[in-house]
């Protein structure tokens, strides 16, 4: 039977960098307790003709050529991204196939917040194993500064915008498949994490502009409680089933919302620093981009490898979370 191979990682991020001294000027804050509270020193910021297709389209296009494959020989493309470049239609997976100049090709988004990443590798999986595809790019893009509140002290200064991607593809070698992955969700606490105004529940109107309803908005205190626990059960559950030990694990690779949650778990699960992988001093939350760009990031610093083990972690909006255990399988 075929199996799922992650084969490669890619990223794009914008060139305008907004730091924390730049939200001292907007909102009453300061350096120092944005990165006491969060670890954020700052992030990217997509320009204004920058949307996440064409971030999302500028990190496949390096995942493509590191998989070593022929775009054509694609025949799969999925995103996660909670900030499409239209609210209804078309996909943004559509449009990155276009921008990617792909053969006519099955594509469409996901919307599972900071868990879209590791949701469309459980689907990729499942498509690849089941036979019906052999290629599948996956695209995580955010822009989150187009539904951010730059007045609201609570969450402006968390976000970043930028994309990462990976090519999953069949493999007859069980050494290079995944080895496990689990998703979730729970309806119940919609409110921690949420965007009020511009869907079908309160359509865009006068109200909706006026007070910002389609900007983000979240309960940090109850989501921090809930994403450690959370967090920290999915991997401890996923190495139980699968008999591997904590230190086994090459690269812990969690989603990056905040420092002292990414810490918190890294503790609770006995892993050491070394094994952590932390890049939202540099970009921020970039949500359903943030786990390939922290991915990409070692990568391009040469610390990952052929055959390292790795966790992704996430947890987000919904409120959805994954944890997915892999090996990483270049094509050599």
């Amino acid at each position: 039977m075929p199996y799922a191979a992650f084969r490669s990682i890619g990223a794009f991020v914008p060139e305008k960098i907004m730091t924390n001294k730049d939200f001292e000027k907007l909102i009453d804050t300061s350096d120092e307790w944005i990165q006491k509270r969060t670890g954020i020193k700052e992030r990217r910021i997509s320009n204004e003709d920058e949307a996440s297709s064409d971030l999302g389209a500028k990190a496949a296009k390096v995942a493509i050529e590191r998989a070593k494959i022929d775009k054509d020989e694609i025949d799969l493309v999925i995103c996660a991204t909670v900030t499409p470049d239209y609210l209804c239609m078309p996909s943004t997976a559509c449009l990155i196939a276009s921008k990617l100049e792909l053969k006519p090709v099955m594509a469409f988004d996901i919307s599972a917040a900071c868990t879209g990443f590791v949701y469309a590798l459980s689907i990729a999986k499942a498509f690849i194993e089941s036979g019906m595809k052999k290629n599948v790019l996956i695209v995580g893009a955010e822009t989150y500064s187009s539904i951010l509140d730059y007045t609201d002290r609570a969450t402006c200064f968390l976000f970043g915008d930028g994309a990462g991607a990976c090519i999953i593809s069949a493999t007859e070698d069980k050494s290079e498949a995944f080895i496990d992955i689990e998703c979730s969700s729970d309806g119940e606490y919609e409110d921690l994490i949420k965007t009020p105004g511009g869907g079908s529940k309160h359509p865009c109107s006068q109200e909706v502009v006026d007070n910002k309803m389609a900007c983000i908005k979240m309960k940090g205190n109850e989501t921090y409680k809930l994403a450690v626990k959370t967090l920290t059960s999915g991997v401890q559950d996923l190495l139980q089933r699968n008999n591997i030990n904590i230190k086994d694990i090459t690269h812990f690779i969690p989603h990056q919302a905040n420092y002292r949650i990414i810490k918190a778990v890294g503790e609770s699960l006995g892993l050491d620093d070394s094994q952590v992988v932390v890049t939202i001093d540099k970009y921020g939350n970039t949500s359903a981009a943030s786990i390939p760009m922290a991915m990409n990031y070692i990568y391009e610093q040469n610390e990952l490898k052929a055959g390292d083990t790795i966790v992704f972690d996430a947890f987000g909006g919904g409120l959805t979370w994954g944890s997915a255990l892999i090996p990483f399988a270049p094509i050599k």
